[in-house]
């Protein structure tokens, strides 16, 4: 009786799940896919960071606009903010 139930109820069941599993792997994607980010500029680790300002935010001296004013070089993360700072 009892190797009866086995063979009649839980063999097939173990089946099912081995077989719905190896289908599970070959129509599902293998990874979930994300949605692109947007990169911004190259930044070199390690780089030295300065202080724009006008919004104050620290930007690597690498990819900055930098602009000479009475002899100190400022450095800026974007063209709006170094046009802010030249309507000064």
């Amino acid at each position: 009786m009892l190797r009866s139930l086995i063979f009649d109820f839980v063999v097939p069941i173990l089946l099912f799940l081995l077989l719905r599993s190896t289908l599970r792997g070959f129509f599902s994607p293998s990874a979930p896919r994300r949605p692109s980010q947007p990169s911004g500029p190259p930044v070199s680790p390690g780089g030295e960071l300065k202080k724009d300002p006008v919004c104050g935010t620290y930007v690597s001296t690498s990819v900055a606009l930098r602009e000479t004013v009475r002899g100190e070089t400022v450095y800026f993360c974007s063209p709006e903010c170094r046009d802010k700072y030249r309507a000064r």
